[in-house]
């Protein structure tokens, strides 16, 4: 480099407030050369007064001149090197200084480079990091599996109770997928969801699921996912929140469990009172199980159907027996005190806390499409679809099997009602399944084997 292309460099250096230096490092060492905003960056008034330092002294840390004098001689030349530098008021300023290690012919050997302040850059750096830490800290302390996935459902980052989960470190999960770490079905329930948020940029959220663990056990699990944005708005990926509900669920299958058990005793003293409706409740529940079942609701709807059929009776309990087996024909006040048993069977669980309607389902089981039915004479869809339900199962049954004041009607009448009122009396859609079940079953009742 000549003397006259140095000099340029100083006023370009200056103009876009780069620190240029040249300083001879043998004795006596001394700068020969800096520019003025190398001595503004570090606090100096001016050129003149910076010059008067040894290059040494320049360094916050006598260390990082070691380091620096070090890589130096290793390669002649050092790109780069971020270190903090003292200012002349004392305080630091972090820096990056590229320079060279040369020997001219005939002199001595000098070192010419350039500083810049990068105070800014760091101070942004710093700020991201401590960030990322507080990210990091708080996902780690998170008692939820969190988990982030690429456009191909890839793991790319997870936190520590997820790493944990399968006492596998983060890096050894990152790149996966959920088939590497759950079984074939679950997988691809997992892959279908993240798939469908990434397509649509719609979350999944509050969906209950079972998952295996690694050690051949089932939790209980509810997962939240969420789409992924760039800057652009592009969707490059997805979030999903998972919490362990184990716990919590067999608390609550403890409580349902206890409440079943209360209405099974409940059920068992009308069995006692009353052996014939005892058995016609069973068999109600048997069949209306088999038609929800049919119809594809979850096990936890199944099971409130076939409470409220066992349930469907119980206010008879307090409706007299010789009305109840009487053999001729009711009076109108008889008929009465035999309608009221819906509402006593309501006043009976309307206050016990269910995830499903199951006392309004008993109170409207009498209820009919075309508004024929009692207590309240619904019509409808204002109809709860369980207790059009119930109403079919429960005449499908009262007809199948001998009543106290007659013998058995048979399968075949029962047929013929349920065909001969599908839409007015009874819910066409529940009828259809229960006529599909019987054809199914050689037109036989397909809810016991006995029958």
């Amino acid at each position: 480099m000549t003397k006259d292309t140095f000099y340029l460099n100083i006023t370009t250096a200056d103009d876009i407030g780069i620190g240029l230096f040249k300083y001879y490092t043998s004795n006596p060492e001394r700068f020969i050369i800096t520019n003025t905003t190398l001595a503004s960056m570090l606090g100096y008034e001016s050129k003149e007064q910076f010059q008067k330092l040894k290059f040494n002294e320049l360094f916050l840390d006598e260390a990082d001149c070691a380091v620096f004098f070090k890589t130096l001689r290793r390669a002649n030349r050092i790109k780069f090197f971020e270190v903090l530098l003292r200012k002349k008021s004392g305080k630091s300023l972090w820096v990056a200084i590229s320079a060279s290690h040369v020997r001219a012919k005939g002199r001595d050997t000098y070192l010419e480079g350039i500083i810049e302040d990068i105070s800014a850059h760091r101070k942004m750096e710093d700020n991201l990091a401590m960030e990322r830490d507080l990210m990091q800290g708080l996902l780690d302390n998170i008692p939820d599996a969190v988990y982030f996935k690429d456009r191909e459902n890839r793991i790319v980052k997870v936190n520590k109770f997820y790493a944990e989960g399968f006492k596998l470190t983060p890096e050894d999960i990152t790149g996966k997928t959920d088939f590497d770490f759950f079984p074939q079905d679950q997988a691809r329930r997992m892959f279908e969801d993240d798939t469908r948020v990434i397509s649509t940029g719609q979350p999944i959220v509050g969906k209950i699921e079972r998952t295996l663990l690694p050690n051949g056990t089932w939790n209980q699990v509810i997962t939240t996912k969420i789409p992924i944005f760039d800057r652009q708005g592009n969707i490059i990926g997805t979030m999903g929140i998972t919490r362990d509900m184990t716990a919590y669920a067999n608390m609550e299958r403890q409580r349902r469990d206890m409440l079943i058990n209360t209405l099974n005793v409940l059920c068992r003293a009308l069995g006692m009172r009353d052996p014939y409706t005892f058995n016609h409740t069973r068999r109600v529940a048997d069949i209306a199980e088999h038609i929800t079942k049919s119809m594809g609701w979850d096990e936890d709807r199944v099971l409130g159907m076939r409470l409220a059929a066992e349930l469907h009776d119980l206010g008879k309990i307090g409706v007299p027996l010789d009305i109840l087996n009487k053999p001729g024909r009711l009076s109108d006040l008889e008929y009465s005190l035999i309608q009221q048993h819906v509402g006593k069977c309501y006043d009976l669980i309307k206050d016990i806390d269910f995830p499903f309607p199951l006392a309004q389902t008993v109170y409207q089981h009498h209820e009919r499409m075309d508004g024929t039915g009692y207590p309240q004479h619904l019509k409808g869809d204002d109809i709860l679809l369980e207790s059009r339900i119930l109403a079919v199962s429960d005449v499908l049954e009262a007809m199948t099997y001998h009543r106290p004041y007659r013998e058995a009607l048979g399968i075949v009448k029962a047929l013929d009602e349920l065909r001969d009122n599908s839409g007015s009396k009874y819910d066409s859609q529940v009828v259809d399944v229960a006529l599909r079940l019987i054809k199914e079953n050689n037109n036989l009742p397909f809810w016991t084997k006995n029958s």
